[in-house]
C-alpha cells in the first residue's frame, strides 16, 4: 500500500485442513519467510504457526505485501505437496491481511500472535510452544537476527538490557478486549488504529479500494445503496431517477452512480449493471468512458464529482 506499512497476515488450510503435518513442515515454512526478506525486503516482526493457519507481523519497505505472500503460500505449497505426494490448493484462498498503526496496535498484536496456541488450549504457557517467535524475544542470540524485533521492544523500554524484562511483564498482562473482539468478528476490518489513522488510509486510498495490498480493502468504501442514496440526496430525485434510459440523453446522475461504483469499489461491470438494471456490461464501460471523456472537457461536472467524492469520502462505513 505505501513504503514501511505494516500488516498483520493471516491464512487457513482449505476447509480446516492442517498446513503443517510435521516438525518439517514447520522449519520449511520459516525458511520461506526467510527467503523472501531476502528477495524482497519482507520485514518479519513476529509469527505464530498452528498446525491449520498462520498469524504474521510484517513491515514492507517496499511496498510490495502481495509480492511477498505470493511467494510464502506459493512456494510453501509447491515444497509441502512435494513432500507429502500431493498437488493443488492448499490454503483456503488469498491470505487475509490488515493495516495496521505503527503505535500501541503493534504491541498487542505481538502479544495476541504469541497466544494464540494459548487460547487454543495446545498449551498452557506461551513459551512452551515451538512454532512462534515468542522465544526470540527472549533470547539476545544470533540466530534470531533475521527477526524485525528491535522496534518492537523499542516501544516497551528504551533501554536494550531492561527489554526481555519488559517484554514478559507486557506477555503477562491481560489481553486487550477490544483487539480479541477484532478478532473474533467474522468480518474483521482492513484498518486497525486510531480515528486519525484510519482517515487517513481512507483518504488516501479512497479510490483504490480493491488496492491489491489489502484485500478486504472495499470495506473501506461506502456500499452501493450507500452511493445511491448520496446521488439521490444531491441531485434531489428519486432512485428510480437512477435507472431512466433515454436516446440522446446524458443521465449525470447514473453516469456518476456507474463511475464511483467502478472507481471507489471496484465493482465488476456485471455487477455494477444489476445494480441499475443495465442488461449489457459493455453499455456499463460505454458510459463510464464517455463520463471520462466529459470530465476533460466540462469544469462543472468535474466540480459536482469533486463535491459527491468529499461527501462519499467522509461517510463512516459500518
Amino acid at each position: 500500500m505505501y513504503p514501511n506499512a505494516w500488516y498483520n497476515v493471516m491464512n487457513r488450510g482449505r476447509r480446516g485442513e492442517q498446513i503443517f503435518q510435521s516438525r518439517d513442515d514447520y522449519d520449511r515454512f520459516i525458511g520461506v519467510m526467510r527467503e523472501a526478506i531476502e528477495l524482497f525486503a519482507l520485514r518479519v516482526s513476529a509469527y505464530c504457526l498452528m498446525p491449520n493457519h498462520y498469524h504474521l507481523l510484517v513491515q514492507t519497505p517496499d511496498a510490495n505485501l502481495d509480492r511477498c505472500m505470493r511467494h510464502i503460500n506459493g512456494v510453501y505449497t509447491q515444497r509441502f505437496n512435494s513432500t507429502h505426494g500431493l498437488d493443488g490448493i492448499l490454503f483456503r484462498g488469498r491470505y487475509k491481511s490488515i493495516v495496521v498503526s505503527d503505535d500501541s496496535y503493534l504491541l498487542g498484536l505481538v502479544r495476541y500472535i504469541h497466544r494464540n496456541p494459548v487460547r487454543a488450549g495446545i498449551v498452557e504457557h506461551v513459551e512452551d510452544y515451538e512454532w512462534s517467535s515468542h522465544k526470540a524475544y527472549l533470547s539476545h542470540a544470533e540466530e534470531w537476527n533475521w527477526l524485525n524485533k528491535k522496534f518492537i521492544l523499542a516501544m516497551l523500554s528504551g533501554t536494550p538490557a531492561q527489554e526481555v524484562r519488559q517484554y514478559q511483564k507486557f506477555m503477562g498482562e491481560t489481553e486487550d478486549e477490544s483487539l480479541l473482539r477484532t478478532f473474533s468478528l467474522k468480518k474483521m476490518p482492513s484498518i486497525l488504529g486510531n480515528k486519525d489513522f484510519i482517515n487517513k488510509i481512507k483518504n488516501n486510498f479512497f479510490e483504490k479500494a480493491s488496492h491489491i495490498e489489502v484485500p478486504e480493502s472495499k470495506q473501506l468504501a461506502p456500499d452501493m445503496e450507500r452511493i445511491k442514496l448520496t446521488l439521490c440526496d444531491y441531485y434531489h430525485i428519486c432512485e428510480t431517477d437512477l435507472y431512466q434510459s433515454k436516446r440522446a440523453v446524458f443521465n449525470e446522475p447514473r453516469a456518476m452512480g456507474l463511475y464511483f461504483s467502478r472507481q471507489i469499489r471496484g465493482e465488476t461491470l456485471k455487477n455494477i449493471g444489476e445494480h441499475y438494471h443495465i442488461k449489457s456490461y459493455s453499455t456499463v464501460s460505454t458510459i463510464i468512458e464517455r463520463l471520462k471523456i466529459r470530465f476533460k472537457k466540462d469544469g462543472s461536472l468535474r466540480s459536482r464529482y469533486a463535491q459527491l467524492k468529499e461527501q462519499l469520502m467522509s461517510q463512516k462505513q459500518t
